[in-house]
């Protein structure tokens, strides 16, 4: 039954899952996805409902609390908050999609979506709908969707359809995943338990309205959630899942480091001088960069609070939070890597969670959302050097 109505519900259902989601840590890695009785369980407890819009019965939180709820999950298990970001940033779909179709898809509260935004597949203009087909990488947790989406280059005539400005005209196909074929390409170092793998469909038929851009649409749905950038929140998730990971790599080394001695030494790690600074400097790094992205994100939500319909928010406001994002994300990483080394010998085997958490945490930092390319954009906006459409 689910019971999961508001942010509170929703983050003591998530504390009571975390011991389950840690413990299970291993057999994800094993099985390279989420298990499918886990995925309900984060169903149940609202994990997947964080963005669904409230006309569909979602939890349409605040972008802050999304951030919060990804975060618990990811410091019980960075696979399972990667899996949870997917699913809620896919489900931002609902609120452009024509509202009979959305509601199809995302009524029940069980429905887990995916996809990909990239635009790897190919859509023909197809009467009152598109011709489908395309093989997507990095679809993480589709293996136990409902419904995916991939991103298209659309045709017409056998033509590429433009936008105004010159720019391809690129949408989000929403399909069942029984139209779907998924490859078991995902062997990876980190995140193994994501299931990333590549998915594909071949000449399959996509309504119309069930087919979405989040640059040209404007949303049915007029809450600030979906007045927010789109992409800022999916930038606003990889760097979630990096907080909540860098915590439970800082939470696993103090436990080490209460017990473990180095060979021919009395004291503990914890005991030594030279663990005590270079941890005390893990935290406040961990601190400051948490601090700075809620700082960031919770200005960016002021603004998209206040803005007019048909109104965007600026291009310097998404860069702020995009800048901030991409350092919380590899700051999380080089903390992670710094750990790691504290911890030896020991951080090297395979049951301890410092040497998950440091490959979880470079896995992703490969992400294009927060990798160091996004550095580009933001400095040439604090450069005052101009920027067209395609660069935002």
């Amino acid at each position: 039954m689910f019971d999961i109505e508001s942010y509170d519900s929703m983050m003591a259902a998530l504390d009571a899952l975390a011991p389950e989601l840690a413990e299970r840590a291993a057999e994800m890695e094993e099985v390279r996805r989420l298990p499918a009785d886990l995925a309900d369980k984060m169903a149940q407890a609202g994990a997947f409902r964080m963005m669904t819009p409230k006309t569909y019965g979602g939890l349409e939180l605040s972008a802050r609390e999304f951030v919060e709820g990804v975060e618990r999950i990811a410091r019980a298990n960075a696979s399972a908050g990667w899996c949870s970001m997917i699913a809620c940033t896919t489900s931002m779909n609902a609120a452009y999609m024509a509202p009979d179709m959305a509601a199809e898809i995302y009524a029940s509260p069980m429905t887990i979506t995916g996809g990909v935004f990239a635009p790897m597949g190919r859509a023909e203009v197809d009467g009152d709908g598109y011709r489908v087909t395309g093989r997507w990488q990095w679809g993480s947790g589709s293996a136990n969707c409902s419904w995916l989406a991939g991103g298209c280059m659309v045709f017409e005539k056998g033509e590429m359809k433009r936008l105004p400005s010159g720019a391809p005209d690129q949408r989000m196909m929403v399909f069942p995943a029984s139209d779907a074929t998924l490859h078991d390409t995902w062997h990876v170092m980190g995140l193994k338990g994501t299931g990333s793998g590549d998915l594909s469909v071949d000449g399959i038929f996509v309504p119309k309205a069930r087919s979405v851009s989040l640059v040209t649409d404007t949303p049915h749905e007029t809450g600030p959630l979906y007045t927010f950038p789109a992409f800022g929140l999916l930038s606003l998730g990889v760097s979630a899942v990096a907080m909540g990971n860098a915590r439970a790599s800082l939470d696993a080394f103090k436990d080490l480091a209460a017990g473990k001695k180095s060979q021919g030494s009395k004291k503990t790690l914890a005991e030594r001088q030279t663990i005590q600074a270079a941890y005390a400097e893990a935290e406040a790094k961990w601190r400051a960069a948490r601090a700075y992205m809620m700082a960031e994100l919770d200005e960016t939500w002021t603004v998209a609070q206040a803005v007019k319909p048909g109104e965007g928010i600026p291009v310097e406001r998404r860069a702020a939070l995009r800048m901030a994002c991409t350092h919380m994300t590899r700051t999380g990483a080089d903390i992670c890597r710094a750990l790691y080394d504290l911890g030896g010998g020991a951080a090297l085997f395979e049951a301890s969670d410092l040497q998950r958490r440091f490959r979880d945490s470079h896995a992703m930092t490969q992400h294009i959302v927060t990798a160091p390319a996004t550095w580009e954009l933001t400095g040439r906006l604090l450069l005052d050097l101009p920027t067209d459409a395609g660069m935002v």
